[in-house]
């Protein structure tokens, strides 16, 4: 080919190749419907009421992603400085999860699809010492201290925790960040937790999500309003957060067969039924025999350990756990486990006395330790400004108000 260097030829022939290329796209382009048309996916008008009685993100059905941030209040900030970022933060909180940008942001693009957002706030110990020590509640401290776990300070108390958790992992990040950064005069954040559980729509409405050793996780859980009230909320919409966070040996547990993971559970795994029969939500026979004459359900096992006795029906709580997992260590195939979530009104009469007696004999003992442990006190919920009547039982305007205020009743 006279007067063509190799490389025009080549350089012409990738040419035509791309125009014929973009031909054949936009032919294909004129077949397909186009997306320009109104947003239907089913989470870009999902959003959870920010007010309320008591704060959302707790009865609130879990959503995929969890971002648990424990702060710790800078040198200086005393009991004026604490309600002062409780303000902001509420603010911040009520326009993030209903959609709306927040005063202090210049991205309004990140928070136009909350996804089921929620930003829940507690208070350590040590913010009843600094702001209004008279009214702390008596179960507020650390958990007693009990067999087998290995706490490390890393995962331990803080003087403030948010809960923020959305079906969306960005708009769960982004609020974390946001909330960050708009406190970053009050307080440094001391760990952070994340975790995940199902996505949305990925396993049928009011299916218990599953933890990674692949149990249900939450059958027991109150269901109505009325357990709600006997278990949860105190009457002032209050209520009290027991972070355990729980490494899982899922290398050691995969070595097990099937039968023998459902007897240290006391549930079959397909459906978390109890292994007498049932479905999940079925109450076991503990005193089923099989064919030898031996308990069905082992006394040891994590379902046996875990029910409230016959004389104490009080040792009831919410679990709203989220799975984690971070790279392994060297010559380990995973480091995974819980972040265990536990509400009720009092864990010294709720989830204490089960702890203990789950860490005293439960079978699942061989594959858990525990790593961290926190306790906060939830505050109740808010009123949306100008609308008392519509927000908490005590129309505070901002999360722990009248205890900030020292007023608190």
């Amino acid at each position: 080919m006279p007067g063509v260097s190799r490389r025009r030829f080549l350089k012409g022939t990738a040419g035509a190749a791309g125009v014929a290329s973009a031909g054949v796209l936009l032919a294909a382009c004129e077949n397909e419907p186009s997306d320009s048309g109104p947003n239907t996916e089913p989470l870009t008008e999902a959003a959870v009421a920010f007010d309320g009685e008591h704060q959302a993100g707790i009865d609130t059905p879990s959503q995929a992603s969890l971002n648990l941030a424990g702060f710790n209040l800078k040198d200086g900030v005393d009991g004026r400085g604490v309600a002062r970022l409780m303000r902001l933060w509420t603010e911040d909180a009520r326009e993030l999860t209903a959609g709306r940008n927040p005063l202090s942001s210049l991205e309004p693009e990140m928070v136009e699809w909350p996804a089921n957002l929620t930003i829940t706030c507690g208070f350590g110990e040590r913010i009843f010492d600094i702001a209004n020590p008279g009214v702390k509640p008596r179960w507020l401290h650390d958990i007693p201290t009990v067999p087998r776990e290995q706490l490390q300070n890393e995962w331990g108390q803080t003087d403030l925790v948010l809960q923020i958790c959305s079906d969306d992992p960005v708009m769960c990040a982004w609020a974390l960040r946001h909330m960050t950064r708009a406190g970053m005069d009050y307080v440094k954040t001391a760990w952070l937790q994340q975790g995940f559980v199902n996505a949305y729509g990925s396993i049928p409405k009011g299916q218990t999500p599953r933890n990674l050793f692949g149990q249900v996780d939450g059958t027991v859980n109150p269901k109505s309003d009325e357990e709600y009230r006997e278990q949860v909320f105190a009457a002032d919409g209050s209520t009290s957060l027991v972070v355990r966070r729980i490494a899982m040996d899922l290398d050691d547990w995969e070595r097990l067969d099937r039968a023998s993971r459902e007897v240290a559970v006391g549930r079959k795994l397909d459906d978390g039924a109890p292994l007498t029969g049932g479905d999940e939500f079925d109450a076991p026979d503990m005193n089923a025999k099989d064919e030898y004459g031996l308990p069905v359900i082992d006394k040891n096992s994590h379902m046996a350990r875990a029910m409230p006795p016959a004389d104490h029906p009080e040792q009831r709580f919410l679990r709203r756990p989220y799975n984690y997992t971070l790279p392994p260590a060297p010559g380990e195939l995973s480091n995974a486990g819980l972040i265990f979530l536990a509400y009720q009104k009092d864990p010294d009469v709720q989830f204490t006395p089960v702890l203990e007696r789950l860490m005293e004999a439960d079978r699942l003992n061989e594959w858990t330790t525990h790593i961290g442990s926190s306790v906060y006190w939830i505050p109740p919920g808010t009123a949306a400004p100008g609308g008392s009547s519509q927000g908490g039982a005590r129309g505070d305007t901002f999360w722990g108000e009248t205890v900030l205020s020292g007023d608190r009743g």
